[in-house]
């Protein structure tokens, strides 16, 4: 059974995995407003697996016999000032996603709950992996700056990025 700050922990933790999901969607609406298809696809895929993330959460406090119990998300940021600053946001907010996962796994471990910490080890490995995704995107365009061509040849790569569910046709 799931003990109570646990539970609460982990309804919160849906709350912020959905809200990721709606930022991320929020950003892919720029980046298809600026004629960004390729960005917005990438966007759009990351928006999808935060859903996904939220549902394991749910589905693991049903698994164990709690109460899942939604809360409130907030509105997301919709202006920004160029890709860079989108995947600048992205990145900071990926680091604000890992110090909550390491929080509860960190609660977790004072709650001595064992499958608790077994489920959150998926998370704190997932979110090497997405730090560094979005980090590697700053990256690039910070070094491509203004290039058009290069932005053009980007946008492309991007919209290559595909969930495990979809079809690679």
């Amino acid at each position: 059974m799931l003990g109570k700050a646990v539970e609460d922990a982990m309804n919160e933790q849906i709350k912020n995995e959905f809200f990721s999901a709606y930022q991320y969607l929020s950003m892919a609406a720029y980046c298809e407003s600026e004629n960004l298809p390729g960005f917005a696809q990438w966007m759009r895929t990351q928006s999808q697996e935060e859903t996904e993330h939220a549902m394991k959460f749910y589905d693991f406090i049903l698994d164990r016999n709690g109460r899942v119990v939604l809360h409130g998300i907030e509105e997301p940021v919709v202006e920004f000032g160029s890709p860079l600053e989108v995947f600048e946001r992205a990145l900071e907010h990926e680091k604000k996603v890992t110090a909550m996962i390491n929080e509860l796994y960190a609660l977790a471990v004072r709650e001595n709950d064992y499958a608790s910490q077994t489920f959150l080890q998926w998370f704190v490995t997932e979110q090497v992996e997405e730090e560094k995704n979005a980090g590697d995107v700053v990256d690039t365009l910070k070094m491509i700056g203004d290039k058009s061509e290069a932005l053009f040849l980007l946008d492309r790569e991007l919209g290559q990025r595909r969930t495990e569910e979809q079809p690679t046709a």
